[in-house]
């Protein structure tokens, strides 16, 4: 009988289970209330005296070594089946992952700086955390004045001083502060104003502005400027600059493109006009020129700036400019077969 049992013990450290329901067979087969160790403890009277020392030890030994077996089963188990929650089916076959998309916003952004690189502007990039220097005194605009009020601003509690950009023009102001004339160069960038988040409007938006410093640089040539970009960018050859204020450029304008009245859409967007505008423009005020170190007797200059959402919600027909903030990916699907 003593031999029996150690063939027991063999079996059960030889024993191997690739699911839970195998192991539980085990356990009920020697730890169950039927199950052989009670058997073989009631067995344990008939054996001899001389032999119940050595019997009650291999019995004990069988017992142990079952338990540890069970444990270290399911433990094995459960460790598979924690490894396949994090990384999935680990035997499965590979399939080619997606590939992800651009988002729109970058897309046009890209678009934007390869038609204004083919005529010779760089990229010039700057902190999204200003001072008030180049985002305002620089741009003529000192303190206290009224213009300031154009833009809700995000000032840093702990520094007056210190504030998230409002524009891409402060890039520009440490551009012409580190660059001799002549300067053609454009500021791509996220900017920050306080503003109420509706379907047209965000506190976080991104622009697009440029620069052109020279020798007599004129309205003209930034007119013929900006319709070369509106042609590449959206096909458009008919466009109007209309009188505005901006406290940085004198004469100001605001750019419209004519979008045509050809759709539904055209008549929604362009509110029954045909026109629609896209930025805003001017020739740099001499006092701009003169904070920067360019001297405005000898050196002029154009500057103009749009936004990169409202064109993408021009040419991809998106209506709520909260969509782009929001990472939905049935949304940003959409662009996977964009530049």
């Amino acid at each position: 009988m003593l031999d029996k049992v150690k063939e027991h013990i063999e079996k059960v450290q030889a024993f191997k289970a690739d699911s839970k329901e195998s192991i539980e067979a085990f356990r009920i087969e020697y730890l169950g209330s039927k199950g052989l160790l009670k058997d073989l403890f009631a067995k344990f009277k008939e054996v001899p005296n001389e032999q119940k020392k050595a019997f009650g030890q291999a019995i004990n030994e069988l017992k142990e070594k079952a338990k540890e077996k069970v444990e270290s089963l399911k433990e094995t188990i459960e460790s598979k089946e924690e490894e396949a929650g994090i990384y999935g089916d680990l035997t499965r076959t590979a399939y080619p992952m997606e590939i992800g998309a651009r988002h729109p916003i970058s897309i046009v952004k890209n678009q934007i700086i390869d038609v204004f690189s083919r005529i010779g502007f760089n990229v010039s990039e700057g902190p999204e955390i200003e001072d008030d220097w180049h985002n305002f005194t620089a741009l003529n605009l000192p303190a206290h004045h009224p213009a300031r009020d154009m833009q809700d601003t995000f000032f840093i509690q702990t520094d007056p001083d210190v504030l998230l950009r409002t524009h891409t023009s402060s890039v520009q102001v440490r551009y012409m502060e580190d660059n001799k004339p002549p300067i053609r160069t454009i500021s791509p960038g996220r900017v920050f104003r306080n503003e109420a988040i509706s379907a047209r409007a965000h506190c976080i938006f991104h622009q697009v502005e440029g620069l052109y410093i020279d020798k007599d640089v004129s309205f003209a040539d930034m007119k013929q400027t900006l319709l070369y970009f509106t042609q590449e960018m959206f096909g458009k050859s008919k466009i109007r600059l209309r009188p505005s204020y901006f406290p940085f450029t004198e004469p100001s304008a605001e750019i419209d493109i004519y979008w045509g009245l050809e759709t539904e859409t055209d008549y929604k967007i362009t509110k029954g006009t045909g026109w629609l505008e896209i930025g805003g423009c001017g020739m740099v005020d001499p006092a701009v020129l003169t904070n920067c170190g360019i001297d405005p007797e000898e050196y002029s200059g154009f500057a103009f700036g749009m936004g990169v959402e409202r064109i993408a919600m021009l040419l991809y027909q998106i209506g709520d400019i909260r969509m782009f903030f929001e990472n939905d990916v049935r949304f940003l699907k959409q662009f996977s077969n964009a530049l």
